[in-house]
């Protein structure tokens, strides 16, 4: 079976996967693609023998699109997914979920009402295979309970678009949902508290950022968030335990030697560190439709939890480095609660 996917948004990230969907993963075949540019919905859907559609919502409506991605502009997600959750298509959902929890209830709900999961939002930390081996060592407990996690998230640079609370929003969230997969944990407090900044910024930012945060269970998760660090794209993380620690490895790379010095490269952007990740993810998520299967990575469940995380680190950042009590709804049983 080939499934039929339609794209919401062409724009960079939707264009890489497109590229994804065609030219890596087996039994996809992109057939719609729509965008708020409608001469780059037509450039990039001729690119892979697609149609390009005037609107989300005839996308969706399409009996050519067995199943949807959305990659637009985060204010125009909630509006994608609930018109695919209406229309009983599985819908593939780039962070964020919705740009309101409010919105990512609406979404619950309306999954809930249907009785089977559809949604998958876009946290491709869960696929990477470094954080996948963390996950089993932290599960079998040979380390014992988790007490400690030291993170950092550095980018080289980022855009004078680029805002303080996007530290959280767009950097942060994605430590945010991998650490609640890694620990088995929720996060119910966050505080921010700004150290002094770099002089390699713009001037209305906040940068670096730390970020505290306590589980339920008593965890203390420490994040550096740096984005305009300079030198690479730098993902770390240690989990330490009661016994042990575990540690995720840095990427793969030769070691050179030369003019007295030894050093391996660092990655430059996301898409070389997660490239792999990403190709899991999508490999999953159409063998899971080819299959009849509801999607087994980050759910809507998952997608409002980020959102109110990241909304309690936002007030942190804006309230002198409060510590932010997460508000968050009970966990419905239907995404394996109590409630």
């Amino acid at each position: 079976m080939t499934v039929r996917v339609g794209v919401i948004g062409a724009g960079m990230i939707g264009q890489d996967h497109i590229r994804r969907l065609t030219d890596v993963v087996t039994g996809a075949a992109v057939t719609a693609v729509t965008d708020i540019d409608q001469a780059r919905a037509a450039e990039v859907a001729a690119t892979v023998g697609a149609v390009a559609l005037p609107s989300g919502a005839e996308l969706i409506a399409s009996p050519e699109v067995d199943a949807v991605l959305v990659t637009s502009w985060g204010p125009t997600h909630a509006e994608h997914v609930l018109s695919a959750i209406a229309a009983g298509k599985p819908v593939f959902c780039e962070k964020p979920l919705a740009t309101t929890a409010e919105d990512c209830l609406r979404i619950v709900d309306a999954e809930r009402a249907l009785g089977r999961r559809l949604v998958q939002v876009g946290f491709m930390r869960r696929f990477d295979a470094g954080y996948r081996q963390m996950k089993e060592v932290i599960a079998a407990g040979s380390l014992g309970t988790p007490l400690i996690v030291h993170c950092a998230h550095r980018n080289p640079t980022v855009p004078d678009s680029y805002t303080s609370a996007m530290a959280a929003q767009d950097t942060a969230v994605h430590e945010i949902d991998v650490l609640r997969w890694l620990l088995d944990d929720e996060i119910v407090s966050a505080q921010v508290i700004t150290p002094r900044a770099t002089g390699m910024r713009f001037e209305h930012l906040k940068d670096p950022q730390l970020m505290y945060f306590e589980t339920a269970n008593g965890v203390r998760i420490e994040l550096e968030v740096f984005v305009n660090c300079q030198y690479g794209y730098d993902i770390q993380c240690e989990t330490v335990g009661e016994k042990g620690l575990v540690r995720l490895p840095d990427p793969a790379a030769v070691g050179v030697r030369t003019a007295g010095a030894h050093g391996t490269a660092v990655p430059q952007d996301w898409k070389g560190r997660f490239a792999d990740a990403f190709d899991t993810e999508f490999r999953e998520w159409i063998n899971g439709i080819a299959a009849g299967a509801e999607p087994t990575g980050p759910s809507a469940w998952d997608g409002y939890a980020a959102t109110v995380i990241t909304d309690a680190a936002v007030r942190s950042l804006e309230s002198d480095s409060q510590v932010v009590t997460v508000d968050m709804k009970p966990r419905p049983a239907f995404y394996g609660g109590t409630a």
